[in-house]
């Protein structure tokens, strides 16, 4: 708040500056703008079709928000493309030249043109016109022609800045707008402007499409060529190898194989079977049994073999052929061979009298040829088996080998996908190119609101503004204190009182204390020292009091010789020691006889001054002295304790702490610091070690502003 109420005192300082300053801003752009001619505004309306939904379905091409965004910058900065606006710079040109009725006054540069100058003039024009070119500067002739142009500020830059186009809202419409001081001009560049403009635009939309298409169609012919090249591949591969359909083929393999895997297992189980069966029925008979019954049959027997190893070659033949008809035929009829001679041999049994076994004899020879044949189909079995998996075996490679080949028809069928659908799309967008059309012309350009009187507000406003910037900066820089509460906060030390700048030519300590009439301002400054009295006189504890300062040129000297006039009006006896030997301005404004270069030394004596409240001085001689270069310490003491008995308050004006370190003499024989601080003075950082030896002697009473 503190800080708020100072901006404001400062505000008020310079108040007149605050209105003296916006007033002559005011009157200057007053009569700098009250001859600017009238503008006119005429506006073109271009449907893009960017965000037109009915166009985008047809293409499959519905664009999100940021791209339509993008999309409309797209456009506006292509209508501010230097080549666009010299299209229309030509167009101007060659219309002013042609025309009786040109948009400007011709200016005086292309007054100078003679007709034949004229004549060249329109010929290069509309050649770089037709031909979409821009002037050649390093050419000496086109530079002159483009000089002509910024005559008539009909040159691009000229164009741009009288030129704005935006988006019309949300919408799919772009709005072209022209403001010149002619209506019929600015009617004719934004409908011109947005002419060209769909003319280039068109153009290097189709060249990118043609551009787009050949590309796709060269790369679509390569990718037919790559994919027909690997289905070539593929089916010679599966020609070469003899292979169908590896699938199929490998399916009926592993069905093969099981099959005849079950087939395998039950023929050992039935070989098993038979031969457990044989073993009990050869228990049943004694070896005298088995002898007569071998010896009678043993003929029909090797008929019997015979006929089974027939069926067995002939199985084993069925087997392999993958059980073909004719196998089958061969089996039945040996299969009726083998029951007759079975039958033979059972017919031809001859037994033992003793033995009744006919049935068991025919048993056995049964489960004997069973056996055998199931002992034969086992071993069928199995070289089928090793066939049926070394041909299994084999389509394992084949079919990495097509895979890969077919992999690589899926990858060459996708790319050719992608690029036809690619290839249809550009196709379908070359016949919606031209998606840009001019659905409102411009019209000649209503009158626009003047802006005279805004310009002298804001001028004003503006003005008002910048100088309480300014005053702010100073504010903010200003680093000097003018008040007691902020020297007290800045230097963390009390302030016992302040002095008013009193403003006059002389100023008479008689007249002040002396006088019983005075003006209000003398009065308030001669209360203000009664009330500094009255704070030093309950603060020191002693009789020596040194007045000092951070700075020279402070007031030290008007301050102490106030400050002992006031106090001698109390009946007090006051001695006054000039110890500024740098600046000893006392002792050469104030007459008297005695130097303290003497008193210290015990050189003189002081006068008597027992009987009455007087105020003595002792001057000093100048030069480059300090106190202890003048007397011993024991001196100073001693002549210290003299002048104590002998006056009531001794008031020491000592040199600035930043000028010399003297004072730290006279501190040392002191009781008491007064520093005074003149109101206005800038405190720095160089301030705080003074400040804070001030703190460490625990002497410092306080601080004086002066000239408050």
């Amino acid at each position: 708040m503190e800080e708020f109420k100072k901006f404001l005192t400062l505000i008020n300082k310079y108040k007149l500056l605050l209105v003296i300053v916006p007033l002559i801003t005011v009157i200057i752009t007053f009569f700098l703008v009250r001859n600017l001619p009238s503008t006119y505004v005429s506006q073109a309306q271009l449907s893009t079709g960017i965000a037109d939904e009915k166009q985008n379905n047809i293409i499959n091409q519905i664009l999100p928000n940021d791209q339509v965004n993008q999309g409309f910058s797209n456009l506006i900065e292509m209508f501010k493309m230097k080549k666009v606006l010299d299209q229309i710079s030509y167009l101007l040109i060659i219309h002013d030249l042609t025309s009786k009725e040109p948009f400007k006054t011709p200016s005086p540069l292309l007054n100078t043109l003679n007709a034949d100058a004229r004549k060249h003039a329109i010929e290069v024009y509309t050649s770089k016109y037709n031909n979409s070119e821009s002037l050649n500067l390093n050419d000496e002739d086109q530079n002159g022609l483009n000089r002509v142009l910024e005559s008539m500020d009909y040159h691009s830059q000229g164009i741009s800045g009288k030129v704005q186009v935006f988006r019309s809202g949300n919408s799919d419409f772009l709005i072209v707008q022209c403001e010149t001081e002619n209506p019929k001009l600015s009617e004719f560049i934004a409908n011109t402007l947005s002419q060209e403009f769909i003319k280039y635009y068109s153009l290097v939309v189709s060249q990118n499409q043609l551009k787009a298409n050949t590309f796709l169609s060269q790369l679509l012919v390569k990718k037919t060529d790559t994919l027909s090249k690997r289905m070539t591949d593929l089916r010679s591969y599966k020609i070469k190898n003899r292979v169908l359909n590896l699938d199929e083929q490998s399916k009926q393999l592993y069905t093969n194989i099981l099959d005849f895997d079950n087939k395998k297992q039950a023929a050992i189980q039935n070989t098993s079977s038979y031969a457990g069966a044989l073993n009990e029925i050869d228990r049943k008979f004694n070896p005298e049994e088995r002898k007569y019954i071998e010896a009678a049959i043993s003929k029909i027997n090797q008929d019997i073999v015979a006929t089974k190893n027939e069926i067995s070659g002939v199985y084993e033949a069925y087997l392999q052929s993958d059980f073909e008809p004719r196998y089958k035929s061969s089996l039945d009829s040996l299969q009726r061979i083998l029951n007759q001679e079975i039958h033979k041999s059972s017919d031809q049994y001859l037994l033992n009298p003793l033995t009744t076994k006919q049935q068991l004899v025919s048993e056995k020879i049964r489960l004997e040829i069973e056996l055998d044949l199931s002992r034969y189909s086992i071993n069928a079995l199995e070289r089928e088996l090793d066939k049926l998996n070394a041909q299994f075996d084999m389509l394992v490679p084949k079919e990495a080998e097509v895979q890969a080949l077919e992999m690589n028809i899926d990858i060459a069928t996708k790319e050719y996908t992608e690029i036809l659908s690619k290839y249809n799309e550009s196709s379908l967008e070359s016949a919606f190119s031209n998606k840009l059309n001019l659905i409102q012309p411009a019209v000649p350009g209503q009158t626009k609101p003047s802006k005279k009187m805004l310009l002298v507000i804001l001028s004003g406003l503006f003005s008002v503004f910048f100088c309480l910037l300014l005053l702010f900066a100073l504010y903010f820089l200003d680093n000097s204190i003018k008040a007691p509460i902020e020297l007290a906060n800045r230097t963390g030390l009390p302030v016992l009182g302040v002095l008013n700048d009193v403003q006059l030519s002389s100023l008479s300590l008689r007249e002040i204390w002396d006088s019983k009439s005075i003006s209000p301002e003398l009065m308030m400054f001669k209360n203000q020292l009664r009330s500094l009295r009255n704070e030093i006189e309950n603060d020191l504890s002693g009789r020596v009091l040194t007045v000092s300062s951070l700075k020279g040129h402070e007031g030290k000297s008007f301050i102490i010789m106030n400050l002992a006039a006031s106090l001698v009006i109390t009946s007090k006896r006051v001695l006054i020691i000039d110890g500024n030997f740098i600046n000893s301005n006392l002792s050469k404004e104030y007459t008297s006889e005695i130097f303290l270069e003497d008193f210290f030394t015990n050189q003189v004596k002081l006068p008597n001054v027992e009987d009455s409240a007087v105020i003595s001085i002792l001057k000093n001689r100048g030069g480059d002295n300090s106190l202890l270069e003048i007397a011993t310490e024991q001196q100073i003491k001693e002549r210290f304790d003299l002048l104590k008995n002998v006056f009531d308050i001794i008031l020491i004006d000592t040199a600035a702490t930043e000028a010399s370190n003297q004072f730290k003499e006279w501190v040392s024989h002191s009781d008491g610091i007064l520093g005074v601080f003149k109101c206005g003075r800038a405190y720095n950082r160089e301030n705080s070690a003074y400040i804070k030896y001030f703190r460490s002697t625990g002497l410092f009473k306080g601080w004086v502003m002066n000239k408050y």
